[in-house]
Protein backbone atom coordinates (compact mmCIF):
# COMPACT_ATOMS: atom_id res chain seq x y z
CA UNK A 1 0.00 0.00 0.00
CA UNK A 2 1.47 3.40 -0.85
CA UNK A 3 2.56 5.73 2.24
CA UNK A 4 -0.40 8.85 2.05
CA UNK A 5 0.15 11.62 1.11
CA UNK A 6 -1.56 14.41 0.52
CA UNK A 7 -0.86 18.17 -1.03
CA UNK A 8 -1.38 20.57 1.49
CA UNK A 9 -0.22 23.67 -0.09
CA UNK A 10 -0.35 25.33 -3.60
CA UNK A 11 2.47 24.62 -5.94
CA UNK A 12 4.08 27.73 -6.84
CA UNK A 13 7.51 26.34 -9.07
CA UNK A 14 7.32 27.54 -12.33
CA UNK A 15 9.86 25.62 -14.35
CA UNK A 16 8.13 25.48 -17.63
CA UNK A 17 8.84 28.23 -19.90
CA UNK A 18 8.19 29.44 -24.01
CA UNK A 19 10.35 26.61 -25.76
CA UNK A 20 9.84 23.77 -23.59
CA UNK A 21 7.77 20.82 -24.84
CA UNK A 22 4.71 18.98 -23.49
CA UNK A 23 4.15 15.85 -24.42
CA UNK A 24 0.33 13.52 -24.32
CA UNK A 25 1.26 10.10 -24.16
CA UNK A 26 -2.43 9.12 -24.48
CA UNK A 27 -4.65 10.23 -27.12
CA UNK A 28 -7.14 13.58 -26.40
CA UNK A 29 -10.95 12.57 -27.70
CA UNK A 30 -13.02 14.68 -24.90
CA UNK A 31 -13.03 16.73 -22.11
CA UNK A 32 -11.20 15.58 -19.07
CA UNK A 33 -8.70 15.97 -16.55
CA UNK A 34 -5.68 16.42 -18.86
CA UNK A 35 -7.36 19.53 -20.99
CA UNK A 36 -6.27 21.23 -17.16
CA UNK A 37 -2.89 20.03 -18.11
CA UNK A 38 -2.90 21.31 -21.86
CA UNK A 39 -4.63 24.86 -20.56
CA UNK A 40 -1.21 25.41 -18.33
CA UNK A 41 0.95 24.29 -20.65
CA UNK A 42 0.12 26.71 -23.64
CA UNK A 43 -0.13 29.18 -20.91
CA UNK A 44 3.24 28.63 -19.97
CA UNK A 45 4.18 29.00 -24.22
CA UNK A 46 4.78 25.21 -24.47
CA UNK A 47 5.25 23.47 -27.53
CA UNK A 48 2.69 20.97 -27.71
CA UNK A 49 3.50 17.37 -29.15
CA UNK A 50 0.99 14.09 -28.72
CA UNK A 51 0.42 10.80 -30.26
CA UNK A 52 -2.39 8.87 -31.23
CA UNK A 53 -3.89 5.02 -30.22
CA UNK A 54 -4.82 4.64 -33.56
CA UNK A 55 -7.62 2.93 -35.36
CA UNK A 56 -9.06 -0.84 -35.96
CA UNK A 57 -9.68 -2.13 -39.30
CA UNK A 58 -12.67 -3.82 -40.21
CA UNK A 59 -10.58 -7.12 -39.45
CA UNK A 60 -9.69 -5.83 -36.02
CA UNK A 61 -5.97 -5.05 -37.22
CA UNK A 62 -4.20 -1.38 -36.22
CA UNK A 63 -3.98 1.26 -38.21
CA UNK A 64 -2.45 4.70 -38.18
CA UNK A 65 -4.79 7.61 -38.75
CA UNK A 66 -5.67 8.64 -42.01
CA UNK A 67 -4.79 12.28 -43.25
CA UNK A 68 -8.49 13.59 -42.33
CA UNK A 69 -8.46 11.94 -38.74
CA UNK A 70 -4.59 12.89 -38.19
CA UNK A 71 -6.07 16.53 -39.05
CA UNK A 72 -8.37 16.31 -37.10
CA UNK A 73 -6.75 14.77 -33.81
CA UNK A 74 -3.72 17.67 -34.02
CA UNK A 75 -6.72 20.52 -34.24
CA UNK A 76 -8.04 18.82 -31.37
CA UNK A 77 -4.86 18.87 -29.28
CA UNK A 78 -3.86 21.89 -30.82
CA UNK A 79 -0.05 20.68 -31.65
CA UNK A 80 1.23 18.03 -33.56
CA UNK A 81 0.79 14.29 -33.32
CA UNK A 82 3.12 11.37 -34.32
CA UNK A 83 1.29 9.68 -36.50
CA UNK A 84 1.93 5.59 -34.56
CA UNK A 85 -0.11 3.88 -33.54
CA UNK A 86 0.23 2.99 -29.26
CA UNK A 87 -3.02 1.24 -28.69
CA UNK A 88 -2.16 -0.16 -25.13
CA UNK A 89 -3.55 -3.47 -24.08
CA UNK A 90 -3.27 -7.19 -25.16
CA UNK A 91 -6.95 -7.64 -25.79
CA UNK A 92 -6.32 -7.33 -29.68
CA UNK A 93 -3.03 -9.23 -29.63
CA UNK A 94 -1.82 -12.56 -30.57
CA UNK A 95 1.12 -14.76 -31.97
CA UNK A 96 0.55 -15.35 -35.59
CA UNK A 97 -2.46 -17.43 -36.71
CA UNK A 98 -3.42 -17.67 -32.62
CA UNK A 99 -6.24 -16.50 -31.41
CA UNK A 100 -6.52 -12.95 -29.41
CA UNK A 101 -8.59 -12.84 -25.69
CA UNK A 102 -10.93 -10.95 -27.46
CA UNK A 103 -11.86 -13.73 -29.96
CA UNK A 104 -11.19 -16.31 -26.86
CA UNK A 105 -14.13 -14.65 -25.20
CA UNK A 106 -16.45 -14.30 -28.03
CA UNK A 107 -18.47 -17.37 -26.50
CA UNK A 108 -19.05 -16.06 -22.96
CA UNK A 109 -22.62 -15.30 -22.29
CA UNK A 110 -24.16 -13.73 -19.00
CA UNK A 111 -24.90 -17.43 -18.04
CA UNK A 112 -21.67 -18.60 -18.33
CA UNK A 113 -19.18 -16.27 -17.15
CA UNK A 114 -18.34 -17.33 -13.92
CA UNK A 115 -17.48 -21.38 -14.66
CA UNK A 116 -16.03 -20.29 -18.56
CA UNK A 117 -12.23 -21.33 -18.46
CA UNK A 118 -9.06 -19.17 -20.40
CA UNK A 119 -6.20 -20.95 -21.46
CA UNK A 120 -3.54 -18.98 -19.42
CA UNK A 121 -0.06 -19.92 -21.75
CA UNK A 122 -2.25 -18.73 -24.61
CA UNK A 123 -3.30 -15.65 -22.66
CA UNK A 124 0.44 -15.23 -21.75
CA UNK A 125 1.77 -15.25 -25.12
CA UNK A 126 -0.84 -12.94 -26.24
CA UNK A 127 0.19 -10.80 -23.27
CA UNK A 128 3.69 -10.59 -24.48
CA UNK A 129 2.54 -10.11 -28.44
CA UNK A 130 0.93 -7.02 -26.83
CA UNK A 131 3.83 -5.74 -24.82
CA UNK A 132 6.50 -6.48 -27.86
CA UNK A 133 4.28 -4.50 -29.97
CA UNK A 134 3.48 -1.37 -27.67
CA UNK A 135 7.05 -0.79 -26.60
CA UNK A 136 8.29 -1.26 -29.88
CA UNK A 137 5.47 1.85 -31.16
CA UNK A 138 6.61 3.53 -28.12
CA UNK A 139 10.22 3.75 -29.30
CA UNK A 140 9.48 4.69 -32.68
CA UNK A 141 7.44 7.57 -31.36
CA UNK A 142 9.96 8.69 -28.53
CA UNK A 143 12.49 9.03 -32.12
CA UNK A 144 10.65 11.49 -33.86
CA UNK A 145 9.39 13.21 -30.20
CA UNK A 146 13.35 13.50 -29.83
CA UNK A 147 13.92 15.33 -33.07
CA UNK A 148 11.51 17.85 -31.54
CA UNK A 149 12.64 18.71 -28.69
CA UNK A 150 15.57 21.84 -28.79
CA UNK A 151 18.61 21.70 -26.79
CA UNK A 152 17.84 23.43 -23.77
CA UNK A 153 14.49 22.85 -23.69
CA UNK A 154 12.49 21.40 -20.29
CA UNK A 155 10.20 18.41 -21.39
CA UNK A 156 6.46 17.53 -19.38
CA UNK A 157 5.17 13.98 -20.03
CA UNK A 158 1.59 13.70 -18.99
CA UNK A 159 0.28 9.82 -19.21
CA UNK A 160 -3.50 10.00 -19.17
CA UNK A 161 -3.90 5.78 -20.58
CA UNK A 162 -6.40 4.16 -18.92
CA UNK A 163 -8.59 1.20 -19.05
CA UNK A 164 -8.66 -2.16 -20.80
CA UNK A 165 -11.79 -4.07 -20.42
CA UNK A 166 -12.00 -6.14 -24.21
CA UNK A 167 -15.01 -5.73 -26.42
CA UNK A 168 -17.10 -8.26 -25.49
CA UNK A 169 -20.99 -7.74 -26.00
CA UNK A 170 -21.52 -9.60 -22.07
CA UNK A 171 -19.34 -7.55 -20.41
CA UNK A 172 -22.00 -4.64 -20.17
CA UNK A 173 -24.29 -6.75 -18.84
CA UNK A 174 -22.11 -7.85 -16.39
CA UNK A 175 -21.09 -4.47 -14.97
CA UNK A 176 -24.58 -3.14 -15.48
CA UNK A 177 -24.80 -5.67 -12.36
CA UNK A 178 -21.89 -5.10 -10.34
CA UNK A 179 -21.69 -1.62 -10.76
CA UNK A 180 -25.84 -0.48 -10.52
CA UNK A 181 -27.49 -3.16 -9.60
CA UNK A 182 -29.13 -3.51 -6.59
CA UNK A 183 -31.81 -5.76 -5.16
CA UNK A 184 -32.07 -9.07 -7.09
CA UNK A 185 -30.47 -7.41 -10.26
CA UNK A 186 -26.80 -7.07 -7.64
CA UNK A 187 -24.11 -9.02 -8.33
CA UNK A 188 -20.63 -9.20 -6.49
CA UNK A 189 -17.28 -7.47 -7.53
CA UNK A 190 -15.72 -10.57 -5.90
CA UNK A 191 -17.16 -12.67 -8.30
CA UNK A 192 -15.88 -10.99 -11.09
CA UNK A 193 -12.42 -10.67 -9.67
CA UNK A 194 -12.50 -14.53 -9.14
CA UNK A 195 -13.66 -15.45 -12.74
CA UNK A 196 -11.20 -16.01 -15.35
CA UNK A 197 -12.71 -13.04 -17.11
CA UNK A 198 -11.99 -10.78 -14.28
CA UNK A 199 -8.81 -12.11 -13.84
CA UNK A 200 -7.74 -11.29 -17.74
CA UNK A 201 -9.47 -8.03 -17.07
CA UNK A 202 -6.86 -6.84 -13.92
CA UNK A 203 -4.45 -8.23 -16.30
CA UNK A 204 -5.28 -5.57 -19.27
CA UNK A 205 -6.05 -3.49 -16.46
CA UNK A 206 -2.19 -3.37 -15.44
CA UNK A 207 -1.22 -2.99 -18.92
CA UNK A 208 -3.46 -0.08 -19.99
CA UNK A 209 -3.37 1.37 -16.99
CA UNK A 210 -0.30 1.43 -15.06
CA UNK A 211 2.84 -0.54 -17.63
CA UNK A 212 2.44 2.09 -20.28
CA UNK A 213 3.83 4.28 -17.54
CA UNK A 214 6.88 2.04 -17.40
CA UNK A 215 7.04 2.09 -21.00
CA UNK A 216 6.99 5.20 -21.19
CA UNK A 217 9.71 6.00 -18.92
CA UNK A 218 11.53 3.72 -20.95
CA UNK A 219 11.48 4.51 -24.55
CA UNK A 220 12.03 8.58 -23.48
CA UNK A 221 15.38 7.31 -21.39
CA UNK A 222 17.31 8.85 -24.17
CA UNK A 223 15.72 12.07 -24.24
CA UNK A 224 15.48 12.23 -20.74
CA UNK A 225 19.83 11.69 -21.18
CA UNK A 226 19.78 14.43 -23.83
CA UNK A 227 17.50 17.11 -21.94
CA UNK A 228 19.38 16.45 -18.46
CA UNK A 229 22.97 16.61 -20.07
CA UNK A 230 21.90 20.15 -21.49
CA UNK A 231 20.66 21.44 -18.52
CA UNK A 232 16.87 20.72 -18.71
CA UNK A 233 14.66 19.16 -16.58
CA UNK A 234 11.76 16.05 -16.80
CA UNK A 235 9.06 15.27 -15.50
CA UNK A 236 6.23 12.94 -15.58
CA UNK A 237 2.78 12.74 -14.15
CA UNK A 238 0.01 10.06 -14.25
CA UNK A 239 -3.55 9.90 -13.28
CA UNK A 240 -4.41 7.91 -10.21
CA UNK A 241 -7.21 7.25 -7.75
CA UNK A 242 -7.17 6.10 -4.66
CA UNK A 243 -10.28 7.87 -2.86
CA UNK A 244 -10.52 11.55 -1.64
CA UNK A 245 -10.78 13.16 1.39
CA UNK A 246 -14.07 14.89 1.40
CA UNK A 247 -16.08 16.95 4.70
CA UNK A 248 -17.50 15.37 6.56
CA UNK A 249 -18.95 16.84 8.99
CA UNK A 250 -16.44 19.60 9.94
CA UNK A 251 -13.52 17.09 9.01
CA UNK A 252 -11.96 15.51 5.95
CA UNK A 253 -12.03 12.56 5.91
CA UNK A 254 -10.60 10.26 3.17
CA UNK A 255 -13.21 8.09 1.63
CA UNK A 256 -13.44 6.20 -1.37
CA UNK A 257 -15.91 5.20 -4.34
CA UNK A 258 -16.47 1.17 -4.25
CA UNK A 259 -16.13 -1.04 -5.91
CA UNK A 260 -13.30 0.25 -7.68
CA UNK A 261 -12.03 -2.47 -10.11
CA UNK A 262 -9.28 -0.41 -11.61
CA UNK A 263 -7.98 0.42 -8.00
CA UNK A 264 -5.34 -2.22 -8.51
CA UNK A 265 -3.80 -1.13 -11.43
CA UNK A 266 -4.07 2.49 -9.83
CA UNK A 267 -1.86 1.23 -7.24
CA UNK A 268 0.88 -0.82 -9.58
CA UNK A 269 0.41 2.75 -10.95
CA UNK A 270 1.94 4.12 -7.84
CA UNK A 271 4.48 2.00 -7.40
CA UNK A 272 5.75 2.61 -10.73
CA UNK A 273 6.02 5.97 -10.09
CA UNK A 274 7.38 5.28 -6.82
CA UNK A 275 10.16 3.00 -8.18
CA UNK A 276 11.15 5.16 -10.65
CA UNK A 277 11.48 8.46 -7.91
CA UNK A 278 13.77 5.82 -6.68
CA UNK A 279 15.84 5.85 -10.11
CA UNK A 280 16.38 9.87 -9.73
CA UNK A 281 13.11 10.11 -11.80
CA UNK A 282 10.85 12.77 -11.41
CA UNK A 283 7.57 10.89 -12.32
CA UNK A 284 4.28 11.63 -10.30
CA UNK A 285 1.03 10.06 -9.95
CA UNK A 286 -1.56 12.71 -8.83
CA UNK A 287 -4.52 11.00 -7.36
CA UNK A 288 -7.50 13.11 -8.26
CA UNK A 289 -10.75 13.16 -6.91
CA UNK A 290 -13.83 11.40 -8.03
CA UNK A 291 -15.38 13.43 -10.88
CA UNK A 292 -18.45 12.90 -13.70
CA UNK A 293 -16.98 11.71 -17.35
CA UNK A 294 -18.07 9.78 -20.04
CA UNK A 295 -15.87 6.75 -18.61
CA UNK A 296 -17.27 6.78 -15.13
CA UNK A 297 -21.20 7.03 -16.04
CA UNK A 298 -21.41 3.72 -15.43
CA UNK A 299 -19.94 4.04 -11.53
CA UNK A 300 -23.61 4.97 -10.47
CA UNK A 301 -22.67 7.10 -7.03
CA UNK A 302 -19.56 7.78 -7.65
CA UNK A 303 -20.11 11.40 -8.03
CA UNK A 304 -22.11 11.89 -4.31
CA UNK A 305 -18.63 12.91 -2.95
CA UNK A 306 -18.83 15.93 -5.35
CA UNK A 307 -21.23 17.96 -3.10
CA UNK A 308 -19.27 18.24 -0.42
CA UNK A 309 -17.08 20.80 -2.17
CA UNK A 310 -19.41 23.27 -1.70
CA UNK A 311 -18.93 22.98 1.26
CA UNK A 312 -14.96 22.86 1.28
CA UNK A 313 -14.91 26.14 -1.27
CA UNK A 314 -16.92 27.87 1.46
CA UNK A 315 -14.67 26.47 4.11
CA UNK A 316 -11.31 27.61 3.02
CA UNK A 317 -12.15 30.52 1.48
CA UNK A 318 -9.79 32.67 3.50
CA UNK A 319 -10.25 35.93 3.98
CA UNK A 320 -13.27 35.77 1.87
CA UNK A 321 -11.74 37.72 -0.93
CA UNK A 322 -13.83 35.07 -3.29
CA UNK A 323 -17.11 35.39 -1.65
CA UNK A 324 -18.97 36.52 -4.83
CA UNK A 325 -17.87 33.94 -6.85
CA UNK A 326 -18.08 30.88 -4.03
CA UNK A 327 -21.94 32.45 -3.87
CA UNK A 328 -22.38 32.45 -7.54
CA UNK A 329 -20.79 28.90 -7.52
CA UNK A 330 -23.69 27.69 -5.38
CA UNK A 331 -26.36 29.85 -7.27
CA UNK A 332 -25.60 28.07 -10.46
CA UNK A 333 -26.02 24.76 -8.20
CA UNK A 334 -29.49 25.70 -6.92
CA UNK A 335 -30.62 26.90 -10.42
CA UNK A 336 -30.16 23.12 -11.59
CA UNK A 337 -32.50 21.68 -9.34
CA UNK A 338 -36.12 21.44 -9.62
CA UNK A 339 -38.61 24.04 -8.29
CA UNK A 340 -39.03 23.63 -4.13
CA UNK A 341 -35.70 21.58 -4.00
CA UNK A 342 -32.74 23.29 -2.15
CA UNK A 343 -29.58 23.03 -2.09
CA UNK A 344 -29.09 23.04 1.61
CA UNK A 345 -31.66 19.70 1.38
CA UNK A 346 -29.34 17.80 -0.78
CA UNK A 347 -26.14 18.49 0.83
CA UNK A 348 -28.19 17.46 4.18
CA UNK A 349 -29.10 13.95 2.58
CA UNK A 350 -25.13 13.61 1.26
CA UNK A 351 -24.22 14.44 5.49
CA UNK A 352 -26.74 11.41 6.10
CA UNK A 353 -25.65 8.59 3.88
CA UNK A 354 -22.31 9.82 4.20
CA UNK A 355 -22.63 9.69 8.65
CA UNK A 356 -24.32 5.80 8.08
CA UNK A 357 -22.50 2.77 9.47
CA UNK A 358 -22.81 0.99 5.83
CA UNK A 359 -20.93 4.22 4.29
CA UNK A 360 -18.35 5.11 6.81
CA UNK A 361 -17.59 0.44 7.02
CA UNK A 362 -15.88 1.33 3.01
CA UNK A 363 -13.59 4.27 4.59
CA UNK A 364 -10.38 1.40 5.09
CA UNK A 365 -7.76 2.67 3.48
CA UNK A 366 -5.61 -0.20 4.15
CA UNK A 367 -8.25 -2.70 2.63
CA UNK A 368 -8.73 -0.64 -0.67
CA UNK A 369 -10.21 -1.19 -3.23
CA UNK A 370 -12.88 -3.13 -1.20
CA UNK A 371 -15.98 -5.55 -2.82
CA UNK A 372 -19.15 -4.26 -2.74
CA UNK A 373 -21.91 -5.47 -0.73
CA UNK A 374 -25.94 -5.67 -1.18
CA UNK A 375 -26.33 -2.72 1.87
CA UNK A 376 -23.95 -0.50 -0.12
CA UNK A 377 -25.70 -0.64 -3.29
CA UNK A 378 -29.23 0.02 -1.99
CA UNK A 379 -27.81 2.93 -0.34
CA UNK A 380 -24.86 4.64 -2.39
CA UNK A 381 -27.38 4.07 -5.93
CA UNK A 382 -30.41 4.60 -4.18
CA UNK A 383 -29.16 8.09 -2.90
CA UNK A 384 -27.85 8.52 -6.18
CA UNK A 385 -30.80 7.99 -8.09
CA UNK A 386 -32.87 9.63 -5.10
CA UNK A 387 -30.93 12.85 -5.80
CA UNK A 388 -30.95 12.78 -9.78
CA UNK A 389 -34.09 13.00 -9.82
CA UNK A 390 -34.24 16.53 -7.95
CA UNK A 391 -32.63 18.38 -11.05
CA UNK A 392 -34.59 20.26 -13.03
CA UNK A 393 -33.23 18.10 -16.22
CA UNK A 394 -31.26 14.67 -15.73
CA UNK A 395 -28.29 15.71 -18.42
CA UNK A 396 -27.64 18.85 -16.35
CA UNK A 397 -26.77 17.74 -13.10
CA UNK A 398 -24.52 19.68 -10.45
CA UNK A 399 -22.03 17.17 -10.39
CA UNK A 400 -21.59 17.89 -14.24
CA UNK A 401 -20.47 21.52 -13.03
CA UNK A 402 -18.38 20.84 -10.03
CA UNK A 403 -16.77 18.04 -12.04
CA UNK A 404 -15.71 20.82 -14.45
CA UNK A 405 -14.60 23.00 -11.41
CA UNK A 406 -12.69 19.55 -9.92
CA UNK A 407 -10.37 20.02 -13.49
CA UNK A 408 -9.85 23.65 -13.73
CA UNK A 409 -8.53 23.04 -10.01
CA UNK A 410 -6.47 20.30 -11.01
CA UNK A 411 -4.53 21.25 -13.81
CA UNK A 412 -2.13 24.07 -11.79
CA UNK A 413 -1.93 21.52 -9.52
CA UNK A 414 -0.26 18.82 -11.38
CA UNK A 415 1.60 21.32 -13.49
CA UNK A 416 3.11 23.18 -10.76
CA UNK A 417 3.10 19.92 -8.80
CA UNK A 418 4.99 18.53 -10.88
CA UNK A 419 7.25 21.26 -11.21
CA UNK A 420 7.87 21.50 -7.80
CA UNK A 421 9.31 17.93 -7.24
CA UNK A 422 7.68 16.98 -4.29
CA UNK A 423 6.75 13.18 -4.32
CA UNK A 424 6.24 10.27 -6.62
CA UNK A 425 2.33 9.82 -5.50
CA UNK A 426 -0.28 12.62 -4.14
CA UNK A 427 -3.55 12.86 -3.24
CA UNK A 428 -5.49 16.25 -4.44
CA UNK A 429 -8.35 16.84 -1.92
CA UNK A 430 -11.52 18.76 -1.54
CA UNK A 431 -9.37 21.51 0.85
CA UNK A 432 -6.77 22.10 -2.02
CA UNK A 433 -8.78 21.53 -4.66
CA UNK A 434 -10.98 24.40 -3.02
CA UNK A 435 -7.68 26.31 -1.89
CA UNK A 436 -6.72 26.62 -5.77
CA UNK A 437 -9.86 27.79 -7.33
CA UNK A 438 -10.69 29.86 -4.96
CA UNK A 439 -6.86 31.31 -5.43
CA UNK A 440 -7.83 31.61 -9.05
CA UNK A 441 -11.19 33.55 -8.36
CA UNK A 442 -10.21 36.38 -6.01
Amino acid sequence: MTEYKALRHIPQATLFRQGDVFVLFGELFGRGYVNGLIDEARAAGMTILGITVGRRNDDGTLRALTPEEHAEAEEKLGGHIVNVPLMAGFDMDAPPGEQNPTEMLSGITLKSWQEDKLDWTKIEACRAAGVRRFTAAAQAVMAEIDKLIPDGANVFFAHTMAGGIPKIKAFLAIANRIYKGRGDRFMSSRALLESDLGKLILMNFDEVTANTLNYLIDASAAIRARVESKGGQVRYTAYGYHGTEILIGDDYVWQTYTNYTQGYAKMRLESIAAAAWAQGVSATVFNCPEIRTNSSDIFVGVELSLFPLLLALKKENGDGKSNAWVQEQWDICQGLLADGVSLQSILDKLEAYLQTGTSASFRNFDAWPMDNTPELADLMIGTSEEITSLHKDKKALITDHLSALVLESAGPLMFHGAAEKIAPVLWLNHDIIARQLNALHQ
